[in-house]
């Protein structure tokens, strides 16, 4: 069997547990037709890039999937036609990723506050030390004379 991550988004006014249900769902299609989802992931809602049938947010969900294409197939056409599912990938990946994604690792250090040493440098930023400023020789202001209306 195929190994695929799975990313959904669902619209904004339905609740955090109807998207769960919506999972669940899709998750029992996937097993009923012989494949497994040994991880799910609820990212939230975010803001969306641009505006998708009116919605500015959406809930995202990431699902790992080890199933038969065919399997994969059924599930995205029942997310075709779903309404409360705005726009759907899947990605066929040659291993499965464990533990927690890039998306909960972002959203865990941003709770604790912890956005790594670049911050913590004398001046901050991502700046480098460039040493002492040394003035610039000026421009000569006679290499361009100023004519005035009258002499020309």
């Amino acid at each position: 069997m195929a190994l695929y991550e799975h990313v959904l988004l669902a619209r904004q006014d339905v609740s955090a547990q109807q998207v769960e249900t919506l999972v669940e769902t899709f998750k029992g299609i996937i097993e009923a037709n012989g494949g497994s989802v040994p991880k799910v992931e609820y990212w939230g809602v975010k803001s969306l890039g641009y505006r998708i049938k009116k919605n500015r947010k959406a809930h995202y969900s990431l699902l790992n999937i080890d199933a038969p294409a065919a399997a994969v197939a059924e599930m995205e056409r029942q997310m075709r036609i779903n309404e409360d599912v705005l726009r759907f990938l899947t990605i066929r990946v040659e291993e499965l990723e464990e533990g927690q994604s890039a998306m909960l690792q972002k959203r865990d250090r941003d709770d604790r506050g912890d956005r790594g040493d670049r911050f913590d440098r004398p001046g901050g930023g991502d700046r480098f030390d460039r040493g002492p400023r040394r003035d610039r020789p000026r421009r000569d202001d006679e290499a361009a004379p100023e004519t005035t209306g009258a002499e020309a």
